[in-house]
């Protein structure tokens, strides 16, 4: 079982208010120069919202929702620290009510 983490926020916020495409494009940029592989998704409407353990955090979120999805979990806290404005949690995937959350990922 894998542990993600995540930055919720509204898709209005996230994708129109925020620089988010100039973040992401200098964290891939450095990801790239040290070789290292992306361990980050950005997700709209992300599936693992409709697991019963997330009921929550959905509540919290204005809808449409976005996630930015990631294993390394310093990356979401510093994207926490940037962003402001934004849940974040973490989950268990495969499980019972998130069965493949790899597999629902689709990038923006």
């Amino acid at each position: 079982m894998q542990t993600y983490y995540y930055v919720l926020a509204s898709q209005k916020f996230l994708l129109e208010e925020e620089p988010l495409e100039e973040v992401l494009r200098e964290r891939t940029r450095n990801y790239h120069e040290k070789e290292k592989e992306i361990d980050f998704w950005v997700v709209k409407q992300p599936a693992f919202l409709e697991a019963p353990q997330m009921a929550q955090a959905k509540t919290k979120c204005p809808q449409p929702a976005v996630a930015i999805i990631s294993t390394n979990s310093q990356f979401i806290t510093w994207l926490k620290l940037r962003l402001e404005y934004v849940l974040t949690g973490e989950f268990q995937a495969p499980s019972a009510e998130i069965p493949d959350a790899l597999a629902s990922l689709a990038t923006v």
